[in-house]
């Protein structure tokens, strides 16, 4: 019963979920529309350097990452990441964003944005589910 168990959590977590939606972005240099691709099995949002010149002002990693790639043993070093606001039906929503060299998609929103903001994605109605009390700003008194 244990490697049977063993067998189909490993089977579980190599499931990866993919949307692909446009959204509008937001930076201190402008707007533009993107088609972000919602993607459970990247960790981090990533955006094509392209685009995120246009948006907004690319900041340098005091240290770079290096990220695994999809290939086995290879390597990619991120050394720039910008920070922008991104819209699902008018729900603001923002993060950090890695900037990748040569991506193949505008924008990944990754796993680690997916938890933050509470996203869920369904593919039985190929959409994303965002709660918008989840991107409520609260400001409270401390006492």
């Amino acid at each position: 019963m244990y490697g049977y168990f063993t067998k189909w959590l490993e089977i579980c977590t190599l499931a990866v979920m993919i949307l692909r939606l446009p959204l509008r972005f937001e930076g201190s240099k402008g707007e533009k529309t993107l088609y972000a691709l919602f993607d459970s099995g990247a960790t981090f949002s990533c955006i094509n350097p392209d685009y995120a010149e246009e948006l907004g002002n690319v900041e340098k990693l005091h240290t770079p990452l290096d990220v695994a790639t999809a290939s086995q043993g290879v390597y990619m070093r991120i050394e720039n990441t910008l920070r922008s606001d991104f819209y699902f039906e008018d729900i603001r929503l923002s993060d950090e964003f890695m900037v990748v060299p040569n991506l193949s998609e505008e924008v990944i929103i990754g796993a680690n944005t997916m938890q933050k903001w509470r996203i869920k994605l369904d593919f039985e109605h190929d959409t994303v589910i965002v709660d918008p009390k989840v991107a409520k700003l609260i400001l409270k008194q401390l006492k």
